[in-house]
């Protein structure tokens, strides 16, 4: 692998997601819902990063910094604002930004949909409709007629089993819903929606892959049935809908202990972070490998892994540890296109706000200052070397 422990051409870079850089989202479910009183939200997103004027700046410092790539995501909401009503001045908004990565020497790769959902959509019964996917679709053939000759790698949907599950489910995101069966429907308009816009994505002539929240399953004494029953809906079928897929996107940041009554919390003695998880980076590894068997062996693009800390040595200290995972696994021929950091900013977290930070840049709430942190400065130098340093090797 040309003396270093990734392959050349492998793809380094952080991550963004519209709604919570871009700041003033004001038309989709997420803003409706930070804004509702009965909502768990502890604050609004307001003007977030300010990252829809910012971009451009943003952009070239993650390319200084030594990164090659930059993920980042679509507001539905902005291009198509009212339904069949598609906005020029967006599209040509992130067709700007995709220019601003080329200009730049980063690879753009655009996610379609990361978690926001336009309010009209939503008030024709959103991701439990069916007919969702067929929007889905029509605005997936929008900006791909837009920008797709731009392009070469599309995320279809981000974490579309933390969507349906957390907003039909558990009822902490929108619409707040407590339903199996509704669950069940936001499941499999998420997979046609994913299906067809694959579609649209490859006629355009890039490759398309869906991303997908992962976790390393611990199954305690007595808990195999439990973890079958939680994993099932939650992974596993979205791993079958990704096989023939050009790319599984895997997102991690921790393992989940189940025993015989289900989830169990954190163990006794380790580490937790800001978000309440484990501290256990060792879960990339586990989630690359089982979504590389799963799939019938989809090539794996890490699209997603980092760690809400306090302490900025906490998250070199995690990645380290998650890349030799990743290393590991490549030596035993898993196909992983490239690591994703999340995230470029600190920056709006759903319903934890802004006191998680994830980022590899701090941003100064008041004046919207970007400072690099250590860790922003140590993995850009892991990716300009192409992870030949700065992560010991054995």
């Amino acid at each position: 692998m040309d003396g270093t422990p990734f392959p050349k051409g492998f793809l380094w870079g952080p991550a963004t997601a519209a709604h919570q850089v871009e700041g003033g989202n004001w038309n989709n479910d997420w803003w409706a819902w930070e804004h509702d009183p009965a909502s768990s939200c502890v604050e609004p997103s307001g003007d977030a990063c300010d990252h829809y004027h910012q971009y451009r700046e943003d952009i070239e410092l993650i390319a200084d910094l030594g990164f090659n790539m930059y993920r980042f995501s679509l507001e539905w909401s902005r291009i198509e604002p009212e339904e069949g009503e598609f906005s020029k001045a967006a599209l040509d908004h992130y067709a700007r930004m995709v220019g601003a990565c080329r200009e730049a020497g980063v690879e753009p790769i655009v996610t379609l949909h990361h978690f926001t959902t336009p309010r009209w959509v939503t008030e024709q019964g959103g991701w439990a409709a069916a007919t969702t996917a067929h929007l889905f679709g029509r605005y997936a053939e929008r900006v791909m007629a837009a920008i797709g000759d731009q392009l070469q790698l599309v995320c279809t949907i981000n974490e579309p089993n933390v969507v349906a599950t957390m907003g039909y489910l558990v009822g902490l995101f929108p619409p707040g819903e407590q339903d199996y069966s509704r669950r069940a429907a936001a499941n499999q308009t998420f997979i046609d929606a994913h299906h067809r816009a694959v579609e649209v994505i490859r006629a355009a002539g890039a490759k398309a892959g869906l991303t997908l929240a992962m976790s390393q399953w611990v199954t305690m004494d007595g808990g195999e049935d439990a973890v079958a029953a939680l994993r099932g809906p939650y992974e596993d079928v979205f791993l079958a809908a990704a096989r023939g897929d050009d790319f599984i996107g895997v997102q991690t940041y921790t393992r989940t202990r189940v025993g015989p009554a289900g989830q169990l919390g954190p163990e006794e003695g380790v580490e937790t972070t800001l978000m309440g998880y484990e501290f256990w980076p060792e879960a990339l590894e586990a989630t690359v490998r089982r979504a590389w068997a799963e799939t019938g062996h989809v090539p794996v693009l890490i699209t997603e892994n980092g760690v809400a800390v306090a302490d900025d040595a906490r998250r070199i200290e995690y990645a380290q540890r998650a890349l030799r995972g990743v290393r590991d696994s490549l030596n035993d021929g898993v196909d992983v296109l490239g690591y994703t950091h999340w995230s470029a900013l600190d920056n709006f977290e759903w319903v934890f706000g802004y006191g998680p930070t994830f980022g590899l840049i701090a941003v100064d709430r008041f004046t919207q200052q970007r400072t690099v942190k250590p860790s922003g400065r140590w993995l850009g130098e892991v990716a300009r070397y192409n992870g030949s340093r700065g992560i010991e090797l054995p």
